[in-house]
């Protein structure tokens, strides 16, 4: 009844309440001062993470790759307690180098690293990384480089198709008002001082190994048990699972897996046509749920080419957030192409990761290239010559035209299926 008499008071009333309310400055939509005050110091502790930002479409925390170019593609950067699949080249050669982007990064921002593989010694790998580049020597890298093509550029400026010039441009250079990501030197090494000042665990497979253990023939190889063993230790020792709340400086944790799948691990999924997946699938399906509850951000390199049967391939793609492959032009007919002759190879982005929605977004850019210049890797839009008869004769252009199919109907060659690449 106390209820329904205040309901009917007159206006008078309702107008000392609003006065009361105004003059305390409360209203119904604010929250109560120490629950916000909780929830805002957290929430600032995470965004305040060296080398982190949140997502501007779902609030997600994320991490660079190590490539800012690669970061655009996949909407920001990699998401923080996800998995990024890199299926490597057939040579190993640049999705090698994409890997040590990914731990170098983490040591400029003062990330600690996990490197785990059964081919190189750890402690081999970080002497590998490359020299970070500061903004003045990246932009006079790009600007020599830009000289270099400003010739060329020019005279076929006239005979780039129209399609090619509404397509907005990639990110290439540096942009100095973010230092969100960072640009190396792929010809020198990372100084001495930076590695020994970073804080890394290293798992090399050949040392953890051990022959008088027996394992169950469905279960986990014996590489995989101890992999998923010592990374689970260093989540929670560590306190990237949050067991600390009272540590206020907070850090993400860096796992790199170089090579997982190959028959150095003790998997035979690369041997046989039916060999037994359940091993990696497990394996990937433990790693994400210790992934999701931690601030940590996994890499893993896999050599899919060697596996042959291509159920198991969309098995492990659908237990991995983001799928980036990459296709190397080395050993193939379109290395002494003259289509292909300013690109090493071509990136495919195969998968984007659903974060906090029901769909995930699907780049609008189908046509990705990648070359390693002296210096610097670069993601650029896989751009066909709208001519070729200045390099080779009229009646060769169907032969050359025939691999670019390969590409559809986005990459220069037109939907109807004629092979000439007249506009």
């Amino acid at each position: 009844m106390a209820a329904v008499a205040t309901c009917g008071t007159g206006a008078g009333s309702t107008g000392s309440m609003v006065a009361a309310g105004s003059k305390n400055n409360v209203t119904s939509f604010q929250r109560r001062g120490p629950r916000a005050s909780g929830s805002d110091s957290s929430y600032s502790r995470l965004v305040s993470i060296a080398g982190t930002r949140p997502s501007v479409r779902n609030g997600q925390l994320l991490v660079s790759t190590g490539l800012p170019a690669l970061d655009q593609l996949l909407g920001g950067g990699l998401a923080v307690g996800t998995v990024l699949l890199i299926e490597e080249d057939k040579y190993n050669i640049y999705s090698s180098l994409l890997f040590k982007y990914f731990l170098a990064e983490g040591i400029i921002n003062g990330h600690t690293l996990l490197v785990a593989s059964a081919k190189e010694d750890p402690a081999d790998i970080l002497q590998e990384l490359p020299a970070p580049l500061l903004d003045d020597n990246v932009k006079k890298d790009f600007d020599e480089d830009a000289c270099n093509h400003k010739t060329a550029e020019s005279n076929i400026k006239m005979k780039i198709a129209w399609r090619y010039q509404l397509l907005p441009k990639m990110e290439a250079g540096p942009v100095s008002s973010s230092r969100f990501g960072h640009y190396y030197d792929a010809s020198k090494k990372m100084p001495q001082e930076l590695i020994e000042a970073s804080k890394w665990h290293g798992f090399f497979f050949p040392e953890k190994s051990s022959s008088t253990l027996n394992i169950e023939p469905c279960s986990l190889t014996h590489g995989y048990i101890k992999l998923l063993q010592f990374i689970q230790n260093t989540i929670y020792e560590e306190g990237f699972d949050g067991s600390n709340p009272q540590k206020k400086q907070k850090n993400i944790l860096r796992i790199g897996i170089q090579n997982l799948g190959s028959p150095l691990w003790g998997d035979d999924i690369c041997c046989t046509e039916n060999g037994n997946s359940h091993s990696l699938t497990k394996f990937l399906y433990v790693l994400r749920g210790l992934l999701r509850t931690s601030l940590s951000a996994c890499m893993i390199t896999m050599p899919t080419h060697l596996i042959q049967n291509k159920a198991i391939i969309s098995r492990v793609t659908n237990l991995s957030d983001t799928v980036v492959g990459l296709e190397s032009f080395i050993g193939s007919e379109r290395e002494t192409n003259p289509l292909y002759k300013d690109y090493h190879g071509l990136i495919h982005i195969r998968q984007i990761p659903r974060l906090n929605n029901l769909i995930y977004d699907v780049s609008d850019v189908k046509d990705l290239a990648f070359k390693l210049k002296r210096k610097l890797f670069t993601i650029e839009r896989l751009h066909l010559p709208p001519d070729l008869s200045d390099t080779v004769s009229r009646s060769s252009k169907q032969d050359l035209a025939e691999p670019s199919k390969l590409l559809g109907p986005g990459c220069g060659v037109m939907a109807g299926g004629k092979k000439h690449l007249d506009f």
